[in-house]
């Protein structure tokens, strides 16, 4: 695929990832396995063992929820450059590297996979910025959307916020959004239908995460209806988006509690769930360790 030459203002770091691209992908392999290690001191499997779901259900939403975004991601890259099914390992890998390390880091290290791997002319480092830009422009897109749908009962029930820090945050959200809309002849690379297939799959992505997300919660605890938990999972979605609001968990606990009840044990199914994430990301790192390891094998 013949990509159209990158802005001005991408060069630089695209030079420097250059410069420096025979070290970036084991110095983040290696940053990552650190990551890993750290976590695994930490879990504790007896715990990680007596709390895993015995209904298969959840466990089928709880793993498509997982592979969501890796999956997005290989929709959209097989779209841009044609990868092969087995970059979907670098791009869990990618998954991994961003929660357990820093946000983009995992973009760092596929940038430097498709430049050894992908076979197109120009850099993939142009692809690689505009898919990252338009997943934080599709999230402040649908924070505004789903605050819009939801504010008639989000406003009565009250996050504990002020009007004017939810003016803010908002109002950050929107300027940001409207930033890089104002600046995209000079931000973006691709083709303007290429843009809007990476935008629309963002989207999905996180409605779709929403959705099974609350999925996950309802059965788990179907003491309350579904329709709670969608509500619970799109104001929890608000929270983590939404700057300068402070006491995130607290006004969450609070919101919680006012639409499922305060005795449905929605805390420890919360910390239940993050520890089985953690241990997922955990397993999938050392299983693409071992296919890294037999790769090499392989090929000695």
């Amino acid at each position: 695929m013949v990509q159209p030459p990158l802005p001005a203002a991408a060069e630089p770091a695209q030079s420097l990832l250059r410069k420096w691209g025979g070290y970036l992908g084991p110095a983040i392999s290696a940053a990552i396995l650190i990551a890993v290690l750290i976590e695994l001191r930490k879990l504790n499997w007896g715990i990680v063992q007596s709390i895993l779901p015995t209904n298969p259900l959840i466990w089928l939403v709880f793993l498509i929820s997982y592979f969501l975004s890796p999956l997005g991601d290989f929709m959209i890259f097989r779209r841009l450059w044609q990868i092969p099914y087995t970059g979907i390992l670098p791009l869990l890998k990618k998954l991994v590297g961003n929660e357990l390390l820093l946000g983009y880091i995992g973009e760092v290290y596929f940038y430097d996979w498709a430049r050894r791997h992908v076979k197109m002319e120009g850099s993939p480092f142009g692809a690689v910025k505009d898919v990252a830009i338009l997943s934080a422009l599709a999230g402040n897109i649908m924070t505004v959307i789903m605050l819009v749908l939801t504010w008639p009962v989000i406003g009565t029930l009250g996050l504990g916020v002020s009007a004017n820090v939810m003016a803010a945050s908002l109002g950050l959200v929107l300027t940001t959004s409207a930033v890089i809309m104002f600046f995209r002849n000079g931000l973006f690379s691709l083709p303007a239908r290429d843009l809007w297939f990476v935008f629309g799959v963002h989207c999905g992505r996180i409605v779709l995460k929403t959705g099974l997300t609350a999925l996950t919660w309802a059965l788990i605890l179907p003491e309350a209806p579904l329709s709670s938990w969608l509500l619970l999972s799109t104001v929890r979605l608000l929270l983590s988006r939404l700057p300068f609001l402070p006491n995130k968990d607290i006004a969450f606990a609070g919101v919680t509690a006012l639409l499922v009840g305060a005795q449905v044990k929605t805390g420890v199914m919360i910390a239940m769930l993050s520890m089985l994430t953690i241990s997922m990301h955990v397993a999938i790192f050392i299983v693409l360790l071992l296919i890294d390891l037999a790769a090499r094998e392989r090929t000695a």
